[in-house]
């Protein structure tokens, strides 16, 4: 049984070599190393076996060993000579593997004990060479193909070949009965009755329709129904745009009228919400469908930007996401003790052959799914392979044959099948769903099929392939030949099929009619949402995110707690002992004590608070350690669940692959289904968030304009220019800046896209994070993360400003000149670590009470009211005042371009001439120098030129 850890102590046996050794009967097995990590969120993977082989199997095995390998050369290679490609033009030769002449068999009337080589299930049987080679050929030469034997689990590749062996070809293991093959017949007219409908009505249209490829449809019907009668209540399903209008109106029950509104230029919501809605081929649904006597299940397709690939971590996340309560139910040795994770929760990934092997966020998605603090129990992936990416035919869209080949990276099983036989489709799927649920490891279908146009409705494809195209149009549809079939079987008549055809367009051509009076239905928070509001909403309200005292020790106590028996690193004593005494004097609190403080402060709330990136546990610069590691087990603990035991809420290290994207995207889908979970990305430093840019800007920072969908992400991004060169100094705070929709003057409502901030204590780190909790709506939050300012005294809080009543700082006002604002000759403005760099100085120019030093904590939204509060004092006393804005970031970086004409709309309404000066690092190519002299002198330059004149 899989177990999800809760607070306990792991102590394991000692277990530290790079890897074990296993000695049996002279032989030496490598055996990958476990890691010790067993905290909560952990799932281990589950371990399998298939009984091996009997004594007399064994025996059978050597004594016909030409058989067997012969046996085994057309499971590994069958592959190569089967049917799949309905337009044959993938490059098949001869292959020699699959002659029995090969291993010396040649006499066809030979027989043969095929028990232990051919899995028939009827223990020892006599089979001729003949049979045995029709066998194996209709098993793994026909219309779907198999690559199972390069998987290093013997377990499963035994799985396999008993799975397809102890049927016959004639006695399929999925039955498609007459009602199934009418099912499969309605979906594949309705789609293609779709697209014909689409392209008379709407010719200018770019759809991007399905007809070539409409087995996708049945694959996706089988999948969900399978998936229902084993007791599944949701699943995630991410698709790109390719088909996406047939699955919604042919599967997912979404209202044609709806979708011809949007055609004609209407909204897909209501507009007063404010939204700018996204294109046609980015429609979601998330219908309940019920098959047969099984229970409904929710199929959840998410919106996806025109980025391919960019929504499977994201699926991938909220998948898992789904079950976090299982988990937790689990940890907990309560109720459901037999659900694992993945039997209610699957996630369904479609991708496009061109964009699978060629975008590398599958690769990094793949590499989560079977990590521990990362999967989801299993997905499914289906390949809709057109041999073709836009113009580029394959040959020149990948080095591999197969575009599945990828997926090998993580011993993934993939199945080939020919998509102009729905039938044998609808069977790939079947074993697809056995091997995911019995295994809950990924699967790849290779749904090979074609694209009747071009990348869309309006291009020419025969520019580039005339050959594939002349194939193409001279053939009958999909839809048509699966129709002839059953026809020519007595399946279904003349007259019926033409009716289903008949029937539908009747259907469209209502629905076409309604959209005259179409109303986007209203929209609401449901399930986990409920109670939440949209942020542009009256009902929107901030609350006080402060914490008694009592609380805060317990929890900073509970932070640092080693059990008795837990030996932890020896420097990690004075660690332990320095805050221990900051939280007992309640002065110098640092930062990784107010984050310990906020996490589980919200954890006895009943808040889930998740962190993942590299290093989070023990923190990139040394300094979170949130999990503690026995040094002479490897045994792990997170003192927060282990001594918070009166805590509902739990807290998740999950130490990530080498990956932004997908672990960024992971996150960010996780932050969709849980709005009681503060989940939080940290980069190793703030530069690496490059490796996930499209995920910030196709999701972070536009979802809730585009989708309506909120997000409470957080992402840590360590910035700071500190002699680290160019990659390792700056979060690129002006691109942040720039992806948000700030408004340039004060509002009374405002409601921003995401919040970038920027703060300069511990305290204001604590009230961020509580804040995006506390909150009755959620916005992503973009985190200046500190570096240097991690361990300095100065830059410490007292438990006092994270009482009660307090709150979170737009501005921090300077206290040292309020005494007597008269003598301040200038303000400075600033944001960020200077900060202290720029106090030291003042004080040893002894300019305390003549400069004043401002900071803005918060960049966006834009602290209009906050700052002019703060600079008042000073423009009533002086009207002629000098206003700087002072940063070390480069001047066509930072937050300059962003504050300037903010700052000069604040001075303009308190009658202050003259606006906001630079001072600063010029203009430059790179975020800092690589060279350590010439960043030390900048950085003096920046810090003198504050108090130049003065």
């Amino acid at each position: 049984m899989n177990s999800i850890s809760a607070g306990r102590v792991h102590l394991p046996t000692r277990n530290v070599l790079a890897c074990l050794t296993q000695r049996s009967s002279g032989r030496v097995l490598v055996v990958r190393r476990k890691y010790h990590d067993e905290s909560f969120g952990f799932r281990k993977a589950r371990d399998f076996t298939i009984p091996d082989y009997s004594s007399d199997q064994l025996t059978n095995r050597a004594v016909n060993a030409p058989l067997l390998r012969y046996a085994d050369s057309l499971r590994t290679h069958g592959h190569r000579a089967a049917s799949i490609d309905p337009l044959d033009l993938l490059r098949r030769e001869r292959v020699a593997a699959l002659d029995p002449i090969r291993y010396g068999l040649d006499d066809p009337a030979r027989t043969f004990d095929v028990d232990g080589i051919i899995w028939t299930g009827e223990g020892q049987q006599e089979w001729t060479l003949e049979n045995i080679t029709s066998f194996l050929n209709a098993v793994y030469v026909g219309r779907i193909a198999y690559e199972y034997m390069d998987l290093p689990s013997k377990t499963e590749r035994l799985w396999f070949a008993k799975l397809l062996e102890s049927q016959s070809a004639l006695e399929p293991m999925t039955v498609i009965n007459a009602d199934k093959q009418k099912n499969i017949h309605a979906l594949l007219a309705k789609s293609e009755v779709l697209d014909n409908f689409l392209q008379v009505k709407f010719p200018n249209l770019k759809r991007y329709g399905l007809e070539g490829g409409e087995s996708m449809l049945p694959a996706l019907d089988a999948l969900f129904e399978a998936a229902s009668k084993a007791g599944m209540t949701q699943l995630i399903v991410a698709m790109p745009h390719r088909g996406r209008l047939n699955l919604l109106t042919g599967l997912l029950e979404y209202n044609p009228t709806s979708l011809f509104h949007k055609i004609k230029g209407g909204c897909e919501v209501d507009e007063s919400l404010g939204v700018s809605g996204d294109v046609l081929s980015h429609l979601v649904a998330s219908p309940t469908l019920q098959y047969d006597e099984a229970d409904g299940i929710k199929v959840s397709l998410l919106p996806n930007p025109s980025h391919l690939e960019a929504v499977s971590p994201v699926a991938l996340g909220k998948a898992r996401a789904k079950q976090y309560g299982l988990l937790k139910t689990l940890s907990s040795g309560k109720d459901n003790q037999d659900c694992m994770l993945g039997d209610k929760v699957m996630c369904v990934q479609l991708h496009g052959d061109a964009s699978f092997t060629g975008q590398g966020v599958v690769m990094e998605t793949l590499g989560l799914s079977g990590l521990p603090h990362f999967t989801s129990g299993g997905s499914v992936h289906i390949v809709v392979n057109n041999n073709i990416g836009y113009t580029t035919p394959a040959s020149s869209a990948r080095s591999s044959f197969y575009c599945s080949d990828i997926a090998k990276m993580i011993n993934c099983p993939v199945l080939h099948v020919n998509g102009d036989s729905p039938e044998d489709v609808v069977r790939a799927v079947d074993i697809a769903f056995k091997y995911r649920n019995h295994f809950r490891k990924d699967i790849v279908i290779d749904l090979i099929v074609y694209r009747r146009w071009g990348h869309n409705e309006l291009d020419e494809p025969a520019f580039t392939q005339p050959l594939m195209y002349e194939k193409i149009r001279s053939r009958s549809s999909v839809p048509k030949l699966y129709e002839d079939k059953l026809i020519s079987d007595g399946v279904i008549s003349v007259e019926a099929a033409q009716a289903v055809r008949d029937s539908y367009k009747a259907a469209l051509n209502t629905a076409l009619t309604d959209v005259a009076s179409y109303v986007p239905p209203p929209v609401s928070f449901e399930g986990a949402w409920k109670g939440m509001v949209w942020p542009a909403s009256p009902a929107a309200r901030e609350e006080k995110t402060g914490v008694s005292s009592a609380v805060l020790r317990d929890v900073g106590k509970a932070s640092v707690h080693v059990p008795q028996e837990f030996e932890i690193h020896s420097r990690l004593n004075r660690h332990v002992k320095s805050r221990l005494r900051s939280i007992e004097s309640g002065e110098g609190v640092d930062w990784a004590s107010a984050e310990a403080m906020a996490f589980g402060s919200l954890m006895l709330e009943g808040c889930d608070v998740r962190i993942a990136g590299q290093d989070v546990g023990r923190g990139t610069f040394s300094h979170r350690h949130a999990m503690l590691v026995d040094q002479k087990t490897e045994g792990v603990i997170v003192p927060l669940n282990h001594a918070l035991t009166e805590a509902k809420g739990k807290l998740e290290l999950a130490n990530s692959s080498l990956s932004e994207m997908a672990v960024l995207g992971f996150e960010y889908g996780a932050s969709w289904e849980r709005p009681d979970l503060l989940p939080i990305w940290e980069a190793q430093f703030g530069d690496f968030f490059n490796g996930a840019q499209i995920i910030i800007d196709t999701f972070i920072a536009s979802s809730e304009t585009k989708w309506l969908k909120q997000s409470g992400i957080v992402l840590l991004l360590p910035h700071g220019l500190d002699g680290a060169g160019p990659e390792h100094s700056s979060c690129r705070i002006e691109r942040m800046l720039q992806l948000t929709n700030d408004s340039y003057v004060a509002q009374d409502k405002v409601n921003v896209n995401m919040h970038v901030v920027f703060p300069t204590t511990p305290a204001q780190y604590f009230h961020l994070l509580r804040r995006q909790i506390k909150r009755n709506y959620r916005k992503p939050l973009i985190v200046a993360a500190p570096k240097g300012l991690l361990r300095l005294p100065a830059a410490s809080s007292k438990l006092t400003e994270m009482g009660p009543g307090t709150a979170f700082q737009p501005v921090l006002q300077d206290p040292l000149t309020l005494a007597n604002p008269k003598a301040v000759q200038r303000v400075v403005l600033l944001s960020g670590k200077i900060y202290y760099d720029l106090a030291k100085e003042r004080e040893t120019r002894n300019l305390e009470s003549s400069v004043a030093l401002i900071r803005v904590e918060e960049l966006a939204p834009f602290p209009f009211a906050a700052l002019s509060e703060a600079l008042t004092p000073y423009s009533d006393a002086n009207t002629q005042l000098e206003v700087l804005w002072v940063q070390e970031e480069p001047r066509n970086q930072g937050a300059w371009e962003h504050v300037q004409e903010r700052i000069g709309e604040v001075l303009k309404g308190l009658g202050v001439d003259g606006g906001v000066a630079y001072r600063g690092r010029k203009e430059d190519a790179v975020s800092a120098p690589g060279t350590g002299k010439l960043y030390k002198v900048q950085q003096l330059a920046v810090i003198e030129s504050a108090f130049q004149g003065l």
